[in-house]
């Protein structure tokens, strides 16, 4: 029989413990008969509603757990099973169109999820031996990601940005332009997010008519830490099942991974550990790791990872920020300076990067335009603090022709979002990558001098520049 709560069969002799102390969601159980191993699944309260996660061994006879629900209600003395196994999730094609919580446990007021197969959520990554190496790009859309900073199929891109310049919103974008053409499950993972932000991303998806190939799992802001902590594992084993038992691709998305972070921090504190640099838990590192070595290819498919990351303060040498970079092959920069200036998508086109941009993966063409856009850009960049001072007029013939065509490339790697209509007023636009590299070329090639630079601001493709140029007037 499978508990409620998602933790697996109980073994015949289940062990039964005492709850000894309980501070917030740190509970500390004595089990006079056999001590429960590290990782395994406790039960309590009314009808086993409160889920506890041995963390650490205290001595011989009592755990120190962390609890996956709320501990309201409960009491020292109070009765505390063993499951014997980790904590576990329903997995399978019954959850496509379905919203979770870490539990396994339907949050969408549809039916319940009974019988049928289940993982544990910690699981061992994918031996190296057995890898798919893979050197195809995962298109998404996106003038300033695919032309910049293409992203791997089977990677993992990583979106970097303070509060409130857009990580989110392109997130929920690359969503709409991948799930309508990509052929594999979609998987997003919330970790830390607003109750509004889950609501309205379920609602979108089944609009759109894409929550049929989709699952979404969710660790709200207003549960536990030991729930956020965990989601992610939760989402990686559904992910995984995807992958290897139904040999199905997989889009995982997250956002955010800072929040899994905080959890962590909030668990290592409610724990007692000594804190470790800025204050995060000393074991930052490795808990990092162990999520996102789990995202890998393997012989039966791949699991995809875009995953949204908030930089506390801006601040891009923050150990939460440095310890995921070293994860990515792509990293998105999203800059406060260019959202303000109102070039949306906000990303930072000098100091975005990924591995696959090089002459092998992506071609001759590609990368050589690529690098005359980020030269231009750069060149650009080095002139602003003379055109301030002295005024446009002053530079040479060449170095204006540089700003003009700089000026260009930043408004025609600007784009419309579909997930953004209601606000801009604006229709969203797709834009393939030989779309993408065929503007460039020709901004580059000065064929568009003539036009206002205004004219190449949030369309398409560049021939739409024609239509748009006569309405739009040089500011």
């Amino acid at each position: 029989m499978t508990s409620q709560a998602g933790t697996g069969s109980l073994p015949s002799d289940t062990n039964y413990g005492q709850i000894t102390r309980i501070r917030g969601s740190v509970v500390d159980v004595r089990f006079p008969d056999a001590l429960p191993a590290i990782n395994d699944a406790l039960v309590t309260g009314a009808d086993d509603n409160v889920v506890i996660e041995v963390a650490t061994h205290l001595d011989g006879e009592t755990i120190r757990g962390i609890s996956l629900s709320s501990t309201d209600g409960l009491a020292r003395g109070d009765r505390v099973m063993a499951t014997g196994g980790m904590l576990d999730v329903a997995v399978g094609e019954r959850l496509l169109g379905r919203m979770v919580n870490v539990l396994g446990n339907p949050i969408d007021a549809g039916e319940p999820l009974t019988g049928g197969p289940r993982r544990g959520i910690h699981q061992p990554p994918v031996p190296l031996a057995q890898r798919r190496i893979s050197t195809d790009v995962f298109e998404t859309g996106i003038k300033a990601i695919d032309l910049l900073a293409p992203l791997e199929m089977g990677g993992k891109a990583g979106l970097f940005g303070g509060a409130g310049v857009g990580k989110t919103v392109v997130i929920t974008e690359l969503i709409h332009n991948m799930l309508k053409r990509y052929q594999g499950i979609s998987l997003f993972c919330g970790i830390g997010e607003r109750c509004r932000e889950a609501e309205e991303l379920y609602r979108e998806m089944s609009e759109a008519g894409v929550l049929d190939h989709s699952v979404l799992v969710f660790g709200q802001m207003n549960e536990p830490p030991g729930a956020r902590f965990r989601v992610a594992h939760a989402a990686l084993s559904i992910a995984e099942y995807f992958r290897d038992q139904a040999r199905r691709d997989v889009l995982l998305l997250m956002d955010n991974v800072f929040r899994f972070i905080q959890a962590g921090s909030e668990v290592s504190g409610l724990m007692g550990r000594l804190p470790s640099r800025v204050g995060y838990q000393p074991t930052l590192a490795t808990e990092l790791a162990e999520v996102e070595e789990r995202i890998c290819n393997s012989a039966t498919g791949a699991i995809t990872s875009v995953q949204a990351v908030y930089v506390p303060a801006d601040d891009f040498t923050d150990p939460s920020a440095v310890h995921t970079f070293a994860h990515l092959s792509a990293s998105l920069i999203l800059s406060r300076k260019r959202a303000s200036q109102g070039f949306y998508p906000a990303v930072d086109l000098l100091r975005s990067s990924s591995k696959m941009l090089t002459p092998t993966v992506v071609g001759e063409r590609h990368y050589h335009i690529a690098l005359a856009v980020r030269r231009t850009l750069a060149e650009y960049e080095e002139l602003k603090d003379i055109i301030a001072m002295l005024g446009l007029e002053e530079l040479s013939e060449a170095d204006r022709r540089t700003v003009f065509r700089a000026r260009r490339l930043e408004r025609f790697l600007t784009q419309p979002f579909f997930t953004t209509e209601q606000f801009t007023g604006k229709p969203g636009k797709l834009v393939r990558l030989p779309e993408t590299l065929d503007g460039c070329e020709r901004i580059l090639a000065d064929e568009f001098a003539e036009h206002p630079e205004q004219a190449l601001y949030m369309i398409g493709t560049i021939d739409e520049i024609p239509a748009v140029a006569p309405s739009v007037k040089e500011t």
